[in-house]
C-alpha cells in the first residue's frame, strides 16, 4: 500500500458529518484505512454509536491510540468562513468540524502506523480503539468498549488518547491526567402559598440558598500534586414563578464539581447527600439529591511511558512539554481502567469554535510525533 496522506484522510473524514450519535460512513473509512494497512478491524456498535477496536500484532506490548471520529454541531452555519464539512485548506488552513478535535489525529496516528510497520518497527502490537460517541453522553462508546475488551481478556499496555492537549503552540503540553466531574440535580419541594400567609406555605427557596451557600463555601482541598484545587460551581437555579403574590412549590438547582484525586466521585455524592439532609431538617418538605458521577480523576505517574511521549515531541518540536492535569475530561478517563494512558494532540484553541481550523504542517508535524512516539516506544518496551 502506499504512503498514507495524513491530509487526504483528514479531509475524507471531516466530509463525513458526523454530529452525535450520527456516524455517515466515517467508521466505514477508518476501518478500510487500518484494514489496508494489515489491521484485524473489530466493530462494536451499542444502542447508536459506532465503536471500532483495531489490532496489528498479537505479541505485547500493545501500545494503542484512542480517539473520537463523532464531532460536535456546526453551530451557525452562516459564521463560517467556508462550509464547515467541506475540508478546505485555505492559506496553509484545513478549515472543518473535527479537524482539530480529533479526525487530523486519528489520520496522523493511522499514517504513523503505515510507516512503523512498514519500517518493521512493531516489536509487539498497535492497536486502535476510535468511537463515534466522546462528544455525547459518551455511554455507548468508549467506555463501553472498555467493559468488552475487559471482559474479553484484552490487554493494553499503554494508550495515547488524540486529544488537542497543546495549549499554545504545538507539543507545548502533554496531558497525563484530568479532574474528575460530578454534576448534581437538586430539587427542593415545598408548599405553595400565598405570600402574605406564609405559615399556611414552605418555601423551598430559602432552603435552597441555603443549601447551596453551604456547599458553595466548603473548601474541598487546597489541591493534590500536580492538580489545581477542586472546584464546585452552581450552574442554575430554577424558579417557576410567574406571580409576585405566591410562594413557589419548587425550586431547583444543579452544580458540577471537577475535582482532583482527593476524592472519589461517590464520596461526593455522599457528602451532598448528608448535606441536603441537614437542610431538611425542620423544613416542612423535601430535598431530592440526584448525582452523575461522569469521570474519576486519574494520574499517570511520570516515568518510564510519559518519558517516552515528551522525548518524541521534543524530537520533534525542539523543546520539551509541559506535563499537565489541566482542562476538562475526555475518554481517557474509562481507558486509565485498562492502563496508562496520556493524551497528546494539536493546539485546542479552535476546537468546538466557528472555523474549527489545524494548520496543515501541524498536521504533518504530528504525524512525524507518533512516529517518534512508536519507534521510541518499541525500542523502550518491545
Amino acid at each position: 500500500m502506499s504512503e498514507l496522506d495524513p491530509i487526504a484522510l483528514t479531509q475524507e473524514l471531516i466530509r463525513r458529518p458526523s454530529v452525535t450519535p450520527a456516524d455517515e460512513g466515517a467508521m466505514d473509512i477508518v476501518q478500510r484505512t487500518l484494514e489496508g494497512l494489515g489491521f484485524a478491524c473489530k466493530r462494536m456498535r451499542f444502542g447508536e454509536i459506532e465503536n471500532l477496536y483495531a489490532r496489528y500484532g498479537t505479541a505485547r506490548p500493545n501500545l494503542c491510540f484512542a480517539g473520537h471520529t463523532d464531532v460536535v454541531p456546526v453551530g451557525d452555519a452562516q459564521a463560517w468562513s467556508r462550509e464547515a464539512f467541506a475540508a478546505e485548506i485555505v492559506d496553509g488552513m484545513l478549515i472543518g468540524r473535527g479537524s482539530v478535535d480529533m479526525k487530523s489525529a486519528v489520520a496522523a496516528f493511522a499514517a504513523a502506523a503505515g510507516k512503523a510497520i512498514a519500517a518493521g518497527q512493531v516489536k509487539g502490537s498497535l492497536s486502535f480503539l476510535i468511537t463515534g460517541d466522546e462528544e455525547g453522553v459518551a455511554t455507548h462508546g468508549t467506555k463501553m468498549v472498555v467493559e468488552a475488551l475487559k471482559a474479553q481478556g484484552e490487554i493494553l499496555d499503554h494508550c495515547i488518547v488524540g486529544e488537542p492537549s497543546s495549549a499554545e503552540t504545538f507539543g507545548d503540553m502533554i496531558k497525563i491526567g484530568r479532574r474528575g466531574s460530578i454534576n448534581t440535580w437538586i430539587t427542593v419541594d415545598g408548599r405553595q402559598g400565598h405570600v402574605a400567609y406564609p405559615h399556611r406555605a414552605a418555601n423551598p427557596i430559602p432552603v435552597l440558598i441555603d443549601l447551596l451557600a453551604k456547599l458553595q463555601n466548603h473548601v474541598l482541598d487546597e489541591g493534590y500534586t500536580g492538580f489545581q484545587p477542586s472546584n464546585l460551581e452552581v450552574t442554575t437555579v430554577d424558579v417557576a414563578n410567574g406571580a409576585t403574590n405566591v410562594i413557589p412549590a419548587q425550586a431547583k438547582a444543579r452544580l458540577n464539581i471537577r475535582f482532583n484525586p482527593s476524592h472519589k466521585g461517590a464520596e461526593l455524592a455522599a457528602w451532598i447527600e448528608a448535606e441536603a439532609a441537614k437542610a431538611a431538617e425542620g423544613f416542612g418538605g423535601t430535598i431530592k439529591v440526584e448525582p452523575v458521577v461522569s469521570g474519576e480523576a486519574f494520574l499517570t505517574e511520570p516515568g518510564a511511558f510519559t518519558d517516552v511521549v515528551a522525548a518524541a515531541v521534543q524530537d520533534v518540536s525542539g523543546a520539551a512539554p509541559e506535563l499537565s492535569t489541566t482542562g476538562g475530561t475526555s475518554d481517557a478517563r474509562f481507558i486509565r481502567d485498562l492502563c496508562p494512558v496520556v493524551e497528546l494532540g494539536l493546539v485546542g484553541k479552535t476546537m468546538h469554535a466557528v472555523d474549527e481550523r489545524a494548520p496543515v504542517q501541524e498536521i504533518r508535524d504530528l504525524q512525524r510525533v507518533y512516529e517518534r512516539v512508536i519507534e521510541r516506544y518499541f525500542s523502550k518496551f518491545g
